[in-house]
């Protein structure tokens, strides 16, 4: 590991959550704002969480505890490879872990809502996993490698040439920061009938390190949005930040326009998605490169 790459992680593992936490700020501003509400602070996503870790340690069983702990580990050692400059396919397969993680620790507690919530998830990973591994091969045909300093050490922003798979990673990131019509496991607004769903059963720290994994992956998502964008030139981090922005602002209109969908109409979306713009894409770049 470089020294760039030691620094880019300390940087992610220490001000991360905190950042998010902010963009979660502007997020329910915006939202509120759209909905002619006065909203709450900046920092509220943060106080929310800090006040999490400040109630009494409860737990449904004990591997409930192990296993959100797990998704948190998991979810955080993925955006640690990413930033890292690490191989992109890994930071999938340690994400998809973390996934995993989560979903057991909702079949643990034995509860209907929480059941519910986790055969939700597992639904959205059947939807959005075959759009993520295609968006890696994408960088591999446009980059001739996995690793994300190979990546972006290109001259040419790569959304020039994976149009396609930007447009299905932005649907992938529509299910991953759970917005409507996509937040059928579980949503941040109070408008779920599952009440919470998969995140329905915990509570204090426990449900306070899900939602601090939730933070770091976001940053991920988000940071591999920005890869679209980025190049070798320094000034490229300008148009990350502006990228970033359009599609925040874009996902809380999303939210607040579109009413949630069933299961099968978020499966036949992103498998439609998936099949013409990243396959449309995919099949383009393998020609290229012949």
């Amino acid at each position: 590991m470089t020294e760039y790459s030691m620094i880019s992680v300390i940087i992610y593992l220490i001000f991360a959550p905190f950042i998010v936490s902010i963009l979660s700020g502007v997020d329910r501003i915006v939202t509120a704002r759209m909905q002619g509400r006065c909203g709450p602070r900046l920092l509220q996503p943060w106080f929310d969480l800090i006040k999490l870790f400040s109630k009494e340690s409860t737990a449904v069983n004990g591997i409930q505890k192990i296993l959100v702990m797990a998704h948190c580990f998991f979810a955080i050692f993925s955006g640690a490879i990413f930033f890292a400059g690490g191989d992109i396919l890994l930071v999938l397969f340690a994400l998809t872990m973390a996934e995993v993680f989560l979903i057991l620790g909702a079949y643990s507690v034995n509860a209907a809502y929480s059941e519910i919530g986790a055969q939700r998830e597992l639904l959205q990973m059947m939807a959005y996993e075959p759009m993520t591994l295609l968006t890696a091969a994408g960088f591999y045909l446009s980059a001739g490698s996995f690793r994300v300093t190979d990546i972006i050490s290109g001259n040419v922003p790569l959304i020039l040439k994976m149009p396609g798979f930007f447009i299905g990673f932005c649907f992938v990131l529509v299910v991953k920061l759970r917005k409507s019509p996509f937040d059928l496991a579980t949503s941040h607004h109070a408008n779920q009938e599952i009440i919470k769903g998969l995140t329905g059963d915990l509570s204090g720290p426990v449900y306070g390190f899900s939602l601090l994994a939730e933070l770091y992956e976001e940053a991920l998502m988000l940071g591999m949005a920005g890869l679209f964008f980025l190049t070798s030139d320094r000034m490229s981090i300008i148009a990350v930040f502006i990228a970033i922005a359009v599609i925040m602002f874009v996902m809380s209109l999303i939210d607040n326009i579109f009413p949630r969908v069933k299961w099968e109409t978020l499966l036949k979306t992103e498998w439609i998605v998936t099949f013409f713009a990243g396959g449309g894409n995919l099949i383009i770049l393998s020609l290229i490169r012949k």
